[in-house]
């Protein structure tokens, strides 16, 4: 009893200090609530943006030292609940997390995963991630269900048009031409090789490692009419064989691993016709080092999100990609479309919150509403970026390039 006296009252003192030094040196906008009714503004304010209730002791050790891995475990957990506007939570979080940087006299440590990514290992983070229903996706996604970022061409479209307009963009990007074959490495529900095969005439192979993916994609291909065109396949990158005219892999290469990347651009330059073109866009890190950034909820997302999931620096991109024997041709970063997208996720998924609830259970709903508004802070913040690279077989002629990048955006 005495040592239970002694931590609660050291506990205590922690909470005192923490409370004072937000209230002094961060003002932000939160009314804390605690578990014996205890409340605490953290910041000057009229009326709080957000009220962070702690549910039990037992979650204030999150909360003294909140980072944003802290603060997502706490909240999966439920032992805390944050209540107000979603955009505000999130903004509250990286503010109580900056706090923390700062009282830590700098970045907070963080620790340089190294994952295997073996085929098996790699099979089941993606079906972690992506089966957990169709249904479920269905429910946030736009009637295509396309699960990467959007291209708006001013802004104002939905996101169903915006979707779109990101497949045409890829596709006009790498010249696909009527009769090219194609290969789209992480085909998620198929979107890309459907419009590939209606809009371009292009005959298209779609490789997946979920199953729900591939169920449904198949089931899309065959409704289309394009079975003698489109063929799905439940396929490891690493055991395609054969060669293509065009490959892309749009939302893939994250779960690559940095260690892999030269092995995986080889593999995409082994596949690719001698006068073919590629296109990789993906999620990268603005930390050209580790690939971490102080208050990126990197251990969240790999324990809840994105298991083994990993982002290299654009620079390590480009350079892995020519080691692999591939010549960057154009580049083009989508950072603020990224974070126009997850705001659309974010949104629609609030509004089927109930639905989603009641499908998935607490915690997932917990896990999924925090990951997209919180994945569009950090574009908005560039605590991450994405790119889109078109390259092709290095080493070869200049003379048939286009002189300019008008041909992406000329519409047909």
């Amino acid at each position: 009893m005495f040592f239970k006296q002694a931590f609660d009252k050291q506990l205590d003192k922690q909470l005192d200090h923490w409370i004072s030094d937000l209230r002094e040196n961060a003002d932000i906008p939160v009314q804390l609530r605690l578990w014996n009714g205890m409340e605490y503004a953290l910041g000057r304010f009229e009326r709080p943006a957000v009220t962070l209730t702690v549910r039990e002791a037992a979650a204030l050790p999150f909360l003294l030292t909140p980072s944003l891995d802290n603060l997502g475990e706490a909240y999966v957990q439920e032992k805390i609940d944050l209540d107000g506007k979603l955009a505000d939570i999130i903004s509250v979080g990286y503010q109580l997390s900056a706090a923390a940087t700062r009282r830590a006299g700098g970045a907070l440590a963080k620790v340089a995963h190294h994952f295997t990514h073996s085929k098996q290992e790699d099979k089941a983070s993606i079906q972690y991630h992506y089966d957990v229903s169709n249904d479920f996706y269905k429910l946030w996604l736009d009637p295509g269900m396309v699960y990467s970022c959007a291209y708006f061409e001013r802004g104002d479209e939905d996101l169903a048009t915006a979707q779109l307009q990101k497949i045409d963009h890829i596709l006009t990007k790498i010249r696909l031409q009527p009769g090219q074959t194609l290969l789209d490495i992480g085909c998620g529900w198929g979107a890309l090789v459907l419009r590939a095969a209606q809009k371009f005439g292009a005959r298209c192979v779609g490789i997946t490692l979920s199953q729900n993916q591939f169920d449904l994609a198949t089931e899309r291909v065959k409704a289309a009419g394009l079975a003698d065109r489109v063929e799905i396949r439940l396929q490891d990158y690493r055991d395609i064989r054969g060669t293509f005219d065009r490959i892309t892999s749009v939302g893939m290469f994250e779960h690559v691993g940095k260690k892999n990347l030269i092995a995986y651009f080889s593999r995409i330059r082994e596949l690719l016709a001698d006068d073919g073109f590629a296109m990789n866009h993906g999620i990268t890190s603005p930390d050209p080092d580790i690939g971490t950034s102080p208050m990126d909820g990197s251990e969240f997302m790999d324990r809840y999100v994105f298991p083994q999931g990993e982002l290299p620096h654009i620079g390590l991109v480009l350079t892995t990609m020519q080691k692999g024997g591939l010549e960057a041709l154009d580049v083009e970063g989508l950072r603020r479309h990224y974070m126009k997208t997850l705001h659309n996720w974010a949104d629609r998924f609030e509004q089927q919150g109930e639905t989603i609830r009641a499908m998935v259970g607490e915690k997932k709903y917990r896990i999924w509403r925090i990951y997209l508004a919180g994945c569009a802070h950090a574009f908005e913040t560039d605590q991450m970026a994405l790119f889109q690279v078109v390259c092709r077989k290095a080493g070869r002629s200049a003379t048939t390039l286009p002189w300019s990048r008008r041909y992406m955006y000329d519409k047909s």
